[in-house]
């Protein structure tokens, strides 16, 4: 079998997925390079699935369509830049250029395919919460707190009380001084990590807008959320860090920030100015 990151994903999922996604996953195993090629009425014949089936298939493995799963899978296998993130990247003999070129192609990846896993609609309304709110907490542990402070830089810069933290007890306080005017953004790539999970509750205890940025659609963060917004699940669970995810998330956070500076942004433009001749001074 190819080793490529969508194919070991794949095979990861086995026990989870559905008698008729089991069937496409199984076909897509024993013959990857023909999927490419295959339309969604072909491959629904040969695997004796439904194509309804397929679509909640590629749904599954974090795709929003079999045709971007069909261009991820043909990338993956031209490229071959799977397991750059995974523990069996030891035993590769890549140079370092080429794991620069393998991490590099990953991260392209991530980008092109973050705009077929968003929903338009839920993507506009959380400018449209963003730009509404006084205040702005994102929280997220490991690799996505880095994209919290990100989010917190961005949108401090914007004028909004924001905040970003990995600590439970920390966020609690800022929480409770927030309404539902304000907007909590939850940052996770598994959707599962428990205290994320609990603040999210409180959150929507408090009316707070829940905004989630999750590469899964089943999690519990994600259905959860007032607005969820996905980016591509395209790492393995042993991975060696949050690469990825994390390129997926920043794409995010800067979309965000963009589409809601373009809202409100006329009004501190005369701020954006004063703050880059302030910090122009200090490089003199």
């Amino acid at each position: 079998m190819h080793q490529t990151m969508m194919l070991t994903k794949i095979q990861q999922q086995l026990s989870s997925f559905s008698v008729a996604e089991k069937k496409i996953a199984d076909y897509v195993l024993k013959y990857p390079e023909l999927i490419p090629d295959m339309t969604t009425k072909e491959l629904a014949s040969q695997a004796k699935a439904s194509e309804a089936s397929i679509v909640r298939f590629c749904k599954r493995v974090g795709v929003d369509s079999f045709r971007m799963f069909k261009i991820a899978l043909a990338k993956e296998l031209t490229r071959s830049e799977a397991y750059v993130n995974s523990a069996s990247l030891l035993d590769s003999d890549d140079s370092p250029y080429v794991l620069l070129q393998k991490v590099s192609s990953l991260n392209q990846m991530a980008l092109e395919m973050t705009s077929k896993s968003v929903s338009p609609q839920f993507f506009a309304d959380a400018v449209s919460a963003l730009s509404q709110a006084k205040k702005i907490a994102f929280f997220g542990v490991g690799g996505s707190y880095t994209s919290c402070v990100d989010g917190q830089y961005k949108f401090m810069r914007l004028g909004f009380n924001s905040l970003a933290s990995s600590d439970y007890h920390y966020m609690v306080p800022f929480l409770t001084m927030m309404d539902d005017s304000d907007v909590l953004v939850c940052i996770s790539t598994s959707g599962k990590t428990k205290e994320l999970l609990d603040l999210a509750h409180y959150a929507k205890e408090r009316g707070v807008t829940l905004l989630a940025i999750t590469s899964s659609n089943t999690s519990p963060l994600y259905k959860a959320a007032d607005i969820p917004l996905l980016f591509p699940a395209i790492e393995v669970e042993q991975r060696i860090g949050s690469i990825a995810s994390r390129t997926g998330q920043l794409n995010l956070i800067d979309s965000l920030y963009v589409a809601v500076f373009h809202r409100i942004g006329e009004d501190l433009l005369e701020a954006f100015d004063q703050s880059r001749k302030k910090t122009k001074e200090k490089r003199h």
